[in-house]
């Protein structure tokens, strides 16, 4: 839906106060709701599931486990990560009002300098990351106003602070999922003819009985060149709690030393291919060769021998605003120094995991602790005093994310799973026959969106070290959102159809919403020509409908002839 600016910026202001009740227009003694579709994650993803769902008319639930919806792009405070041609082409247009709307915000709501404030491009953190570096609570305000409509007109509801608990299946439907508060025992149970599994981990998958896979596959089983020779279950990727920091010269914003921060100061990754020494240092493995690779950390200036890692990920510039708003740049910190990767989260018990995500926000708490005081500086001394941990920002009292920020999910076993094969550059090559300038991504017929990012897997729990390989824009397949079984669920996150190694470039923001706001779209297809979403991918004539009415919302469904990523 188009939110004309008038309307876009009354609804922003209102934004906050809509969601600041629990739970959203469902009374305190309400134990059941129904609703044409149920959305569980209110992620990136979830989002987008829900408008193109109540923009299509239906009546939709959306829950999610934090007090901040978004996902990596709010709670999980990730700014987003995206194609180079993203200003241009390769997303849906709902996302292209998503990142229009984030700059309109700035220019109505922030003291922008005159250039800034004319810049149609304008990056409020100019983070060398991403073309949209922005604070986590300007994302929230927008998401919240993208939905405001729908709220006001009891068309969506919204349960905050929710997680699912428990599903009734019968056969292969799901008939119901149950939730509960995080704060209190009270639960609602939660009806519709659609699941949408949203959540960041694919919460619904083991609850609803549906067929998934965790970690590696074997190369047997997927032909992926990259693949291990038998599954590894427990390798996945390392996730990280992020946080972020300003810099206020001569004060002193030391943090009382972590825990553990005697393990993490000396801790040397054990790694194969090796990791060139200690985590907590300015030298860490290229993802791509593998080689050492030397960064630098000056919040002062541009920093000297490579990489500033302050500004990779700066939400906000100084220089963008007039003199005064800002004392300090603010930068967002999720760097390969605070990858944890010691244990797994998922195949594990619920101790263990806890034991691991407890263990990752200590490393995050230490890598801030050595850089206020041990972390070499350009000048030849050690320490930033004046680093500042901006629990503001980041909206929770430790400092850290409302969120970990992970990098993959339980997966389903779907009609269809994309592989190395199908995007990666010289798999295609070798599986084609083509030059790599001539060669292009498998082309699915199917085809729901597009995506761009390069393979990129993060060191794993099992001890390797990063998988980065050059990919092709791809396309994303209908049937990769569509489990092999279960007739009434759909995956809305990184638990659609990919494996290990596919997943390394389907992870990232454009692809998540474009992923949630197909399967949103799917839902109202489905109930509108009662049919369900098997039947639609599986008759050409029933396909080719749906993809025209995406074509008519604003969906790109193939790619120009573009280079390898």
């Amino acid at each position: 839906m188009h939110i004309p600016r008038r309307r876009f910026l009354q609804s922003a202001a209102l934004a906050a106060p809509l969601f600041s009740w629990n739970p959203l227009l469902l009374a305190e003694s309400a134990s059941e709701a129904a609703a044409d579709v149920v959305i569980i994650g209110g992620g990136f993803g979830g989002c987008a599931a829900a408008l193109a769902a109540c923009r299509a008319g239906l009546r939709v639930i959306l829950t999610e486990e934090t007090d901040w919806i978004g996902g990596q792009v709010t709670a999980q405070a990730v700014p987003p990560d995206e194609h180079p041609w993203i200003e241009s082409f390769g997303c849906t247009r709902t996302y292209r009002e998503f990142r229009d709307h984030v700059r309109e915000y700035y220019r109505e709501h922030y003291p922008l300098t005159a250039e800034a404030r004319a810049n149609r491009r304008l990056n409020p953190g100019n983070g060398n990351v991403s073309r949209l570096c922005h604070e986590p609570r300007v994302a929230l305000a927008v998401l919240e106003q993208m939905l405001a409509p729908y709220l006001s007109g009891r068309q969506l509801r919204v349960l905050l602070q929710h997680v699912p608990v428990s599903a009734e299946v019968t056969g292969d439907r799901v008939r119901a999922v149950t939730v509960k508060p995080v704060h209190h025992d009270r639960t609602v149970t939660l009806t519709a003819p659609y699941f949408v599994d949203a959540t960041e981990l694919g919460d619904l998958l083991p609850l609803t009985k549906t067929e998934f896979v965790i970690g590696a596959e074997a190369q047997k089983d997927t032909g992926e060149p990259h693949a291990p020779a038998e599954a590894k279950p427990l390798h996945q990727q390392a996730f990280t709690w992020c946080f972020s920091v300003d810099h206020l010269a001569g004060e002193d914003h030391t943090i009382g030393r972590p825990a553990e921060y005697a393990f993490w100061r000396d801790y040397v990754p054990a790694m194969t291919p090796a990791w060139p020494g200690k985590l907590l240092s300015w030298e860490m493995s290229d993802p791509i060769s593998l080689k050492t690779r030397k960064v630098s950390f000056d919040p002062t200036g541009p920093g000297t021998g490579g990489l500033n890692l302050f500004l990779y990920r700066r939400i906000a510039d100084p220089g963008n605003h007039t003199a005064g708003t800002y004392r300090s740049g603010i930068s967002l910190i999720n760097w390969p120094q605070n990858d944890y990767w010691l244990g797994p989260i998922l195949g594990v018990g619920p101790d263990e995991a806890a034991k691991h995500l407890a263990r990752g926000k200590q490393l995050s708490l230490s890598l801030l602790y050595w850089m206020q005081t041990e972390a070499p500086r350009p000048d030849g001394g050690t320490g930033w005093k004046g680093l500042r941990l901006r629990e503001d920002i980041v909206g929770t009292r430790d400092g850290l994310a409302k969120s970990v920020y992970v990098r993959e999910s339980r997966r389903i076993l779907a009609e269809f799973t994309v592989t190395e094969n199908h995007v990666g550059t010289d798999a295609r090559v070798k599986a084609t026959g083509k030059a790599r300038e001539d060669v292009t991504a498998a082309t699915f017929g199917d085809s729901v969106g597009v995506g761009a990012y390069r393979i990129d897997l993060h060191p794993d729990t099992g001890g390797n070290n990063y998988i980065d390989i050059s990919s092709l824009p791809f396309q994303i397949p209908l049937g990769a959102l569509i489990p092999r079984r279960v007739e009434n669920l759909l995956a809305a996150n990184k638990n659609l159809g990919t494996t290990h190694l596919s997943n390394g470039c389907y992870r990232l923001h454009p692809v998540e919403w474009n992923i949630g706001e197909a399967a949103g779209e799917l839902v109202a297809h489905c109930l509108k020509s009662k049919e369900p979403p098997r039947q639609i991918r599986n008759d050409a004539k029933r396909l080719a409908a749906f993809q025209q009415s995406l074509r008519n919302r604003g969906f790109e469904l193939e790619w120009p002839k573009l280079r390898p990523l």
